[in-house]
């Protein structure tokens, strides 16, 4: 009984770092990448970020640490810092004096900072080293901190010389703005740069960049910039992102181009040829002259390959594929790609002009037999003939193009058109729409919500399943919305019967779980061609112990809850895991990897899945249990509609948890909880808004109430979630 008391008491005494749920974010890192072979001196900006001692970098050939650094100011301790440069300005200014007012000033702005955007204000400078040999492009890094893992954030590796603006001074700024009143950066005169180059910088309020460079006539200046790309989404700015304009002047300072966002991109690209010779300049701003430290941009500039637009963009497994590129400084016009042992999949497709890479541009590969389209096929009279299943490669050229295929179908036959175009890189703003053979429309569809396309803000992508009333002739038609066109405007066609499948997706990225008791987290299932089954979920290849609720994801709904809990002996630190789901589909088990995600905010309204490279758990906690949390109740809970179920657990400590209470995190609507003692809850079921056979998983957070000091008012703080209980509403 002694031991268990024990341990009660350091639970309790650890618990207050997780109250409020204040869990490790960063919310940029500055600059955002470095070339091969170089070490970078970097900042990563956030929140709860005391005491990080750990970097974390996706993929091999780049190392990082974290630098020493003194931790975050205190409000008393800031307070003592304005009294003692109160005392200092009152004496005389030697060197001595001078310095530390400096150094006080410092702190004192970085304090400012923190009370105006806290999410971003705590900073930990960090080292990042890149091997001559790694790989270029987008690498994630995470913080381990005593709190847990961070979520993660793009970190690039590149190829060209970088470049970096002036860090802005603290200590030149008010350390003490005004409510409101952002400061305004003074004009700075353009940073001397060599092409080819990367450069870094960051917007501050109202602030403009400006790279001066020389250049030759003919060349073919390409401009390509990483803003958005960089930080998928802002929760607090409109419209959800550092919106980058360029701008790019001539030797006499007049106007050449200008750009704000490529195609559908928000992130800007310039193309443009050298007119003259001479020192060309190079303006990037916010389109709004908004500005913040985690308004963090890179532009690449120089005659570097671009890669505007692949024909096809996908092809058959098992099979050769020739490929049409164009871009600018592009060596080759098409690629040859065998596709001999490339399963179904989307990879990235990069051309190579000497020693630099272009972007990637995503191919997707699939088993279906392919045809090209034919023009013309403008109308019903001239539709293009097409036997099911098929995909069709094409594209709407010249602008107004309307493409029609026909095809024989039977009655009663389900069908499913889809197009895979803004998916793949491809401007078109698809719109589909099934004829019979009178020209009565059947269905038809402009946009189609994928959530596994998280970057997308704009689904645009067609998508139309229907079932044929009778034998005969059909006929689907395909264009663009705006009825814009060109040889860029590419699409892929799908047109089969239902191909019911699945995608996982689990929520968060980064996972943080304390000894002793569980973390919660959301596995989603993006559904396919109809397929509404039971889906099963289990951790592949996890470490002794491991646990997760093992709750499947129930047919037709979308998501489950689910916890994870490690074993007392697990040891602290990090660890990549993997979730798989498996389902029978038409008489065939069927099994996929959960690809990680984050679940982000975009500006306080819209909520996103932005995919990540790994998931990763963090296992923290000095102290261990001899047991972890519980429950005792039969599972699922049964609670009866418009009635109540009880819940027994136990918890680490028993019966000295007289301060513990229960809450509900996020559960579905009608389900509500009523704490009845430490070790008991009732859970009830509103028959008026949740109705018999919902099924799932509720997450309960285990709080306990904090001794305030005298005259202050109590509050409670999170101790821990129980694993994850299923459940079920019956009929009472």
């Amino acid at each position: 009984m002694v031991n268990r008391h024990r341990w009660l008491l350091m639970w309790l005494a650890v618990a207050p770092a997780a109250w409020a749920q204040r869990e490790p974010h960063i919310g940029y890192v500055y600059p955002a990448g470095g070339r091969q072979g170089t070490t970078v001196a970097a900042v990563i900006g956030g929140q709860y970020l005391n005491g990080a001692d750990q970097i974390y970098v996706t993929g091999p050939d780049v190392q990082a640490v974290v630098v020493e650094h003194e931790p975050s100011l205190t409000p008393k301790q800031a307070q003592a810092l304005r009294q003692r440069l109160e005392e200092l300005r009152k004496q005389p200014k030697d060197a001595a004096a001078r310095q530390e007012i400096l150094a006080i000033r410092k702190k004192l702005a970085a304090f400012a900072k923190l009370r105006a955007n806290p999410a971003i204000a705590e900073t930990v400078p960090v080292a990042i080293t890149i091997a001559t040999n790694a790989v270029p492009g987008n690498r994630e890094l995470r913080l381990g901190t005593p709190l847990g893992l961070s979520n993660p954030l793009v970190f690039q590796v590149g190829q060209l010389p970088e470049f970096r603006q002036p860090e802005p001074d603290a200590a030149a700024e008010p350390p003490f703005p005004r409510p409101g009143v952002n400061p305004v950066p003074a004009e700075t005169p353009p940073l001397p740069i060599t092409l080819p180059a990367t450069v870094n910088g960051q917007i501050l309020p109202g602030g403009v960049a400006r790279y001066r460079f020389p250049a030759r006539r003919g060349q073919q200046l390409v401009v390509a910039t990483s803003a958005r790309e960089l930080i998928p989404y802002l929760a607090d700015a409109v419209p959800g992102w550092f919106q980058a304009a360029l701008t790019l002047y001539d030797p006499q300072g007049e106007e050449l181009a200008y750009d704000d966002h490529y195609r559908f991109h928000p992130d800007p690209v310039l193309h443009y040829v050298i007119p003259q010779d001479g020192a060309y300049t190079l303006k990037i701003r916010d389109v709004l002259y908004r500005g913040r430290e985690d308004f963090v941009y890179r532009v690449a500039l120089g005659e570097l390959p671009f890669l505007a637009s692949l024909f096809p963009l996908g092809g058959r497994a098992g099979t050769r594929a020739t490929v049409e590129v164009r871009g600018w400084n592009l060596p080759v016009t098409r690629l040859h790609l065998s596709l001999k042992q490339t399963p179904p999949g989307t990879y990235p497709i990069a051309v190579r002009n000497q020693q630099w890479f272009s972007n990637p541009l995503p191919f997707l590969v699939d088993t279906l037999p392919e045809c090209r389209e034919r023009e013309p096929n403008n109308s019903p009279r001239t539709a293009q003939p097409v036997a099911l299943p098929i995909i069709i490669n094409g594209r709407c050229d010249p602008p107004g193009d309307v493409d029609v295929f026909r095809f024989d179908g039977r009655a009663g036959q389900q069908i499913v058109a889809e197009v895979m175009a803004r998916r793949l890189e491809s401007p078109l703003d698809s719109v589909l729409k099934l004829t019979d053979a009178t020209g009565h429309q059947l269905a038809f569809n402009d946009d189609h919500e994928d959530k596994g396309s998280g970057l997308n803000t704009h689904h645009a992508d067609s998508y139309l399943r229907a079932t044929l009333p009778a034998d005969g002739r059909y006929y689907l038609s395909l264009w663009d919305a705006q009825r814009n066109g060109g040889w860029a405007y590419s699409y892929r066609l799908r047109l089969s019967a239902p191909r019911p499948d699945f995608e996982l997706r689990v929520v968060p990225a980064s996972l943080s779980v304390r000894i002793g008791t569980s973390a919660p987290l959301t596995v989603y299932a993006l559904r396919q061609d109809g397929f509404t089954g039971e889906i099963a979920l289990t951790l592949k290849d996890a470490p002794a112990g491991f646990k997760l609720t093992a709750t499947p994801i129930p047919a037709n709904q979308d998501q489950v809850k689910l916890t994870l809990t490690p074993p007392p002996t697990a040891p602290t630190g990090r660890l990549r895991l993997h979730l798989e789901g498996r389902a029978m589909i038409e008489g065939r088990e069927i099994v996929h990897a959960a690809v990680p995600a984050e679940d982000m905010m975009q500006a306080f309204a819209y909520r996103h899945l932005v995919p990540a490279q790994e998931w990763d758990v963090a296992v923290i906690g000095r102290f261990r249990p001899a047991e972890t949390a519980r429950i005792l109740s039969a599972l699922p809970v049964k609670i009866p509609g418009g009635g109540a179920a009880r819940v027994q657990v136990s918890l680490p400590g028993g019966p000295f948890l007289n301060q513990i209470a229960f809450e509900l995190t996020d559960p579905p609507d009608g389900v509500t909880l009523q704490t009845v003692s430490p070790t008991e809850f009732m859970l009830r079921a509103d028959a008026t808004k949740i109705s018999p056979g919902r099924k799932g998983n509720l997450i309960v957070q285990a709080t306990a109430a904090r001794r305030p000091p005298p005259g202050a008012p109590g509050r409670r703080f999170t101790v821990g979630a129980l694993p994850a209980i299923p459940f079920e509403v019956i009929q009472p």
